[in-house]
């Protein structure tokens, strides 16, 4: 993997438009170079057969086309494939491939590690490392349909990091997926899972994309939200509420809501009915994942 060249995997169509014209090459060869790494997703300018030989000469000198490598897989006895990609600087990320009748999901990381402190989530033990590009977190999905047989169907940003803290690589990303003819993977068939980044909540609402949107809610009331997720005392409870309410508005869809059960913390009876209220309010359904439990990862007085 080259280092040194600027990537070119992770521009948008219009962006690919940009740098050709300021290359002094025809808007349309940005088209035909978007459909070979996206569509046709080759790695290599010398498969680029419908380009010259001079422009594929310059691209190959300036430009890379491979911002990951496979590193490993790990089979679950569920079926779920985890996969290990590193970057170019050596730092391991995970995807998931999630298979069931109707769809194979493929759950995608936006950041190395998390700068948030979720108390039910390993990933921010790690702490935080870096943003990827948006070529590494579409990468993802162009290396991940190598190790499935069946066509990747649904996306979900809800791996390793916190989309909305990396929202103009996740943002380009989500154009891409858009623009790209990913053999059925539409914004429709896509969500976004943020654990309560208000104002970007809103940003992503007013661009007109729509991909779905899902809240790591997993708590109606705010100090017990606190506790099992510190970013709530930046943007509150409240606040995100009102965000995607107006995302729900603005898009047309529902929300979803994640919620962990955790025994004495947020599975009481108050808890239920307050949950019950909420999508009363908000056009919405809720996604209740189980809790894989890590001792040293319990805050203090709840379980699964």
């Amino acid at each position: 993997m080259n280092k040194y060249k600027t990537q070119l995997k992770g521009l948008t169509l219009e962006e690919l438009q940009s740098l050709f014209l300021e290359m002094g090459e025809a808007k349309f060869r940005a088209l035909q170079v978007f459909n070979w790494m996206y569509n046709f997703r080759v790695t290599s300018f010398d498969k680029m057969e419908n380009l010259s030989k001079p422009l594929r000469a310059k691209l190959k000198e300036n430009y890379s086309l491979i911002t990951l490598n496979f590193a490993s897989s790990e089979l679950s006895a569920g079926g779920t494939k985890k996969l290990i990609f590193e970057t170019a600087d050596g730092n391991k990320i995970e995807s998931v491939i999630i298979p069931d009748e109707k769809r194979n999901t493929l759950c995608i990381s936006t950041q190395v590690g998390c700068p948030l402190d979720c108390k039910f989530c390993a990933t921010g033990l790690m702490g935080y490392k870096k943003n990827l590009s948006a070529g590494e977190i579409f990468d993802q999905y162009l290396l991940a349909q190598q190790h499935t047989e069946r066509d990747i169907t649904n996306i979900v940003y809800m791996g390793m990091g916190e989309p909305l803290l990396n929202y103009n690589a996740t943002l380009n990303s989500l154009k891409i997926f858009a623009e790209a003819l990913t053999k059925g993977i539409t914004l429709k068939k896509t969500i976004v899972s943020t654990s309560g980044i208000a104002p970007k909540i809103i940003e992503l609402a007013d661009t007109g994309l729509k991909p779905k949107l899902a809240l790591s809610l997993h708590s109606c009331f705010e100090k017990t939200r606190s506790k099992i997720m510190p970013i709530n005392e930046k943007y509150s409870l409240k606040e995100n509420l009102e965000a995607v309410a107006y995302y729900a508005m603005k898009t047309k869809t529902r929300i979803t809501f994640e919620y962990i059960m955790l025994k004495g913390l947020n599975d009481r009876d108050e808890d239920i009915k307050a949950l019950i209220k909420l999508t009363n309010q908000i056009p919405s359904k809720i996604n209740v994942i189980p809790f894989n439990s890590l001792q040293h990862m319990h805050p203090t007085g709840f379980s699964a």
